[in-house]
């Protein structure tokens, strides 16, 4: 798994600016799915469709077929950013962020626009106190001399990007854009795994979760899913001195209680702890009190469609150097299967 992680890790993608990675997604579904599509805002839909049970009878006579649920799958393409908003006189780029960026972790860090420029992110020097570093106090340096020659390169609106390799450490993926690229994976794998299906499956690759879950909800709404499960990265409570949470690295993919957003419907939440303990797959159950994912959208669309999350721990979220447990990752493929395969 790593080959495709590092391939979509390494894709620009910020919210907005989507084209490119799921350009890279779309290439390696193609054809593994029975329809595919971009919608008008830019959400990638893969569709396997269902099969119908057959007809019964009672008595001799004919119920009518019961069709297949259709169950959305939802993991964002898109991944934080800086972009420029005004340039200097000495050719320093001033910056806003693109999703919930920390100054703190772009301090020091290589970015990279769409153009392939490479700057690096650093702050005034006439910074007192560090506790009062902001995203206005600081700058993106692309080793310019004036604002001409800065404009001939990167001009107001443009994006940049965190730059980090991604690597395989310990049973461990660490990377920057693994939320989501890892949910984006995970899906990938299960269409790579799935055959036929009895229910049928829309994969859904969205756009601008990171700026206000924005791709889902018009996605759903135009697809209408009977249920829906969001897969996207969460905090854990394993490193040292953090705030109490009851999710760790390697103890299993999570099944989503609740979030800042959402309150998993009991249905979805039900279903997805019955499977994992049927086929014996570890699992966690996630509360959180602040934050969200596409989940947060789905449900309240178009008259409210059943929904929870299946979601990966990750260290260090937002950061040039995410961190995520292997066998997380694989339990979370072997945990959906189960889920789009089961009876409803």
């Amino acid at each position: 798994m790593i080959s495709l992680i590092k391939e979509l890790t390494s894709v620009y993608g910020p919210s907005s600016r989507e084209e490119m990675i799921r350009e890279v997604i779309e290439k390696r579904i193609s054809g593994k799915v029975d329809e595919i599509y971009t919608d008008t805002l830019g959400n990638l839909v893969a569709v396997k469709k269902g099969t119908e049970t057959g007809a019964d009878t009672d008595n001799g006579r004919s119920k009518s077929k019961s069709k297949s649920k259709r169950i959305m799958l939802a993991a964002h393409m898109d991944e934080i950013g800086l972009v420029a908003t005004y340039i200097d006189e000495k050719g320093f780029i001033r910056y806003s962020n693109i999703g919930g960026v920390s100054p703190f972790f772009s301090l020091g860090q290589n970015v990279r626009f769409q153009n392939g420029i490479t700057g690096c992110v650093f702050y005034e020097e006439k910074l007192e106190e560090f506790k009062d570093l902001k995203h206005n106090r600081m700058y993106i340096d692309i080793g310019t001399k004036s604002r001409e020659e800065t404009e001939k390169l990167i001009t107001v609106g443009d994006i940049a990007v965190f730059v980090g390799d991604t690597v395989e450490q310990n049973e461990k993926f660490i990377s920057k854009a693994l939320d989501d690229r890892i949910g984006c994976a995970i899906l990938i794998e299960l269409i790579e795994c799935l055959d036929k299906v009895q229910n049928e499956v829309i994969f859904v690759f969205t756009v601008q979760e990171e700026v206000g879950i924005r791709g889902a909800g018009t996605a759903a709404y135009g697809l209408m899913p009977d249920i829906a499960v969001a897969i996207d990265v969460t905090d854990t409570g394993d490193t040292p001195e953090c705030k109490p949470l009851s999710i760790d690295l390697g103890k299993g993919p999570t099944v989503m209680i609740k979030d800042g957003y959402t309150i998993s419907h009991p249905k979805v939440k039900d279903a997805l702890i019955k499977c994992a303990e049927e086929k014996s797959i570890p699992y966690q159950l996630e509360v959180l009190s602040r934050g969200g994912n596409d989940a947060g959208a789905i449900h309240k669309t178009a008259g409210g469609i059943p929904t929870g999350g299946v979601s990966i721990p990750c260290r260090y979220m937002h950061s040039p150097c995410e961190m995520v447990d292997k066998n997380d990752v694989e339990n979370a493929v072997k945990l959906l299967k189960a889920f789009v395969t089961a009876s409803f």
